[in-house]
């Protein structure tokens, strides 16, 4: 049976591309800041490009906080990409402001000390052991970043599975913990790695 997604819609993010990724993995897809639409689909997806404050300040401005977190209080899956996954610690700290995030993980996401930002291009990543995300993608597969700022350890669940990247430091670059999984890179833009990845969510809903 098709999955209903719904891709929050909250002024933030490549709505579209990330609309047409699902599609092309054969997701039904609606792109809409509705609150019963997200919380009636198979799966949730909070896309976001830009500031970490933005990003908040666009959410809560359509209870998407909420919406993110009654999703998740009843097991329904959700899927955070780039700033979308950001959102999802405790805080973020860009340009010394430091906001709110939805606080489903604890820790902070802050600049990469690097000598090139933002890190953007394409690079490999240390996948987490048994991970479903990038079942049947091998360890040299590249995927597509752009990001200045990121979370740089974990302090969630322990029994999460935290894939890694590095870019002049080490960062997270994917989390799967229960219902919840999120990507720092860009699965819309990574091609046929990033379809087998969204396909790989899809088919777990």
């Amino acid at each position: 049976m098709t999955k209903k997604l719904v891709v929050l819609d909250y002024g933030s993010g490549n709505l579209r591309s990330a609309q047409r990724a699902l599609e092309r993995v054969g997701a039904d897809v609606e792109v809409t800041a509705d609150a019963a639409a997200a919380a009636a689909a198979d799966g949730l997806v909070v896309p976001g490009v830009g500031a970490y404050e933005a990003c908040m300040t666009g959410l809560r401005s359509i209870g998407g906080e909420q919406i993110i977190a009654d999703r998740l209080a009843a097991g329904h899956p959700v899927l955070g990409v780039c700033v979308g996954m950001q959102i999802l610690f405790s805080k973020g700290v860009e340009f010394g402001v430091q906001t709110e995030g939805c606080g489903q993980w604890p820790g902070e996401v802050t600049r990469l000390d690097a000598p090139v930002i933002p890190h953007m291009g394409w690079n490999t990543v240390d996948a987490a052991a048994d991970s479903t995300l990038f079942k049947g993608l091998d360890a040299d597969t590249r995927f597509y970043f752009v990001h200045s700022y990121a979370a740089q350890q974990w302090g969630g669940h322990a029994d999460a599975k935290v894939t890694w990247a590095t870019h002049h430091v080490p960062f997270i670059a994917a989390v799967e913990d229960g219902a919840l999984a999120a990507t720092q890179f860009h699965p819309e833009k990574s091609g046929d790695a990033g379809a087998t990845l969204l396909a790989n969510w899809v088919e777990g809903l």
